[in-house]
């Protein structure tokens, strides 16, 4: 009990994923990208001229600059979202000019005064340009890395003495840890924004339920005018009641979907054995399908059936997810819809169960799909809100499992759930099936 009250403790500070890039926006790179440009020139005007430092170098800082430069010069490094090739560079440019280079010239410049206060600067500049946990790993690396270089290729100073070593080491120690404090600090404030924004989404999902019982009583009402209703007008009275019926079931149920979204970051923890041909059989047969041609167009292939451990509604959800998306992405196509455009797939492939949900639809860039199951990153920025895919991530995570993506523009998509077998079903002639109507 005690191990389960310190894990709840720290999982606001630990579970969130790591940003290589705090805030992304193209703003702030490219503000970040000009201060590297300009600084590092400017930096030696002053160190040089105005405030003479033991060492500095004109070509290292135009080459450090050259750096700043290079992402500027190329659109694809500050354009959101950024890509996961700009996500390396920009996090490779950053550690080489701030930690790495910092350290060099702290040790070049003998540790005086001006490079300890500059450090002590470093430290906070770089746990607000990256996530804490990268941060810290980053500054390990890149302060090992510049004292290294220091020791192959800086100039050849005397030793620092006990108390230097000492009064530094108060001073590092001090900056790290206010740097990191702020760091947890505003990851947990975040982490606190979207529990925020999570539940204003699913309290305000939860009063669409009124307006939407009115409608209930309404369609309640003409099924009873239709009792008494000459035979013609009964008949359509009753379709119309069937109709309002049907899109209250439909609402209602979108309803529920976007509540279990909004609950994305206190998912309950219990699990039960689940057999998944039966969960994405039922997800399938019960989806609100906005016409029987689309109805028609979802096929599932059961080859191998295997049981694994999660929440049955949790999973449903998930498949549901799955399905709204790649049948928004179906209905986007000028195509018309043949059976097979959206493909269910069950097996087991050694030890692991997989669930697959491929669909023939618009498909997705390199740059979305490294961030599609981030919180509110959304491939349809027209009605989507991004939770979706995050809320599925959480779920498979959950169950041990994982969640991959192929895609390519014009190609459709194709989402893989890899899953550890509890239990798999003997060999057996594969199924293919269409929901029932």
């Amino acid at each position: 009990m005690r191990a389960r009250t310190a894990r709840e403790a720290f999982k606001p500070l630990l579970e969130p994923i790591s940003e290589p890039i705090l805030h992304p926006s193209q703003w702030r790179i490219r503000a970040l990208c000009i201060s590297i440009v300009l600084g590092h020139p400017l930096f030696y005007v002053v160190w040089t001229y105005w405030l003479p430092q033991p060492y500095e170098s004109l070509w290292q800082r135009l080459l450090v600059s050259a750096l700043g430069l290079t992402l500027l010069l190329f659109p694809k490094f500050t354009e959101p979202p950024p890509t996961r090739l700009a996500v390396v560079v920009i996090t490779l440019v950053f550690w080489l000019t701030v930690p790495v280079y910092f350290t060099w010239m702290y040790f070049c410049n003998g540790r005086n005064a001006v490079w300890l206060a500059t450090m002590a600067a470093m430290f906070l500049i770089y746990y607000h340009a990256t996530d804490w946990r990268l941060a810290t790993i980053g500054l390990g690396a890149g302060i090992a890395t510049g004292w290294l270089l220091y020791s192959l290729f800086g100039p050849q100073l005397p030793p620092p003495t006990a108390e230097e070593v000492a009064t530094h080491v108060v001073v590092f120690a001090f900056c790290w840890y206010m740097a990191l404090m702020l760091g947890l600090s505003a990851s947990n404030l975040r982490r606190e924004q979207l529990k925020q924004a999570l539940g204003t989404m699913g309290i305000m999902a939860h009063e669409l339920r009124t307006p939407l019982a009115t409608m209930a009583l309404i369609a309640d009402a003409v099924r009873n005018e239709a009792a008494t209703a000459p035979a013609g007008s009964a008949t359509k009275l009753e379709h119309l009641a069937d109709r309002l019926h049907g899109l209250l079931r439909n609402m209602n149920r979108q309803i529920d979907m976007q509540i279990t979204n909004a609950q994305l970051m206190h998912l309950p923890l219990q699990k039960e054995v689940v057999r998944a041909a039966a969960v994405v059989r039922r997800a399938v047969a019960e989806f609100p399908y906005r016409g029987e041609r689309e109805r028609n167009c979802v096929q599932v292939l059961v080859v191998r059936d295997f049981e694994f451990h999660t929440s049955a509604a949790l999973f449903r959800q998930v498949i549901d997810n799955l399905m709204k998306n790649a049948l928004r992405s179906l209905a986007a196509m000028p195509s018309v819809r043949e059976p097979g455009d959206l493909r269910i797939e069950v097996d087991v492939q050694g030890r692991r169960g997989r669930i697959s949900i491929e669909d023939r639809g618009l498909g997705m860039r390199d740059e979305m799909k490294a961030r599609i199951f981030q919180p509110f990153v959304s491939t349809d920025r027209g009605t989507g809100h991004g939770l979706g895919l995050a809320f599925c991530h959480r779920v498979i995570r959950d169950a041990r499992g994982t969640i991959d993506v192929e895609s390519a523009p014009g190609r459709g998509a194709r989402f893989v759930l890899d899953l550890p077998v509890a239990l798999a079903s003997p060999i057996s002639q594969p199924t293919l099936e269409h929901p029932a109507p």
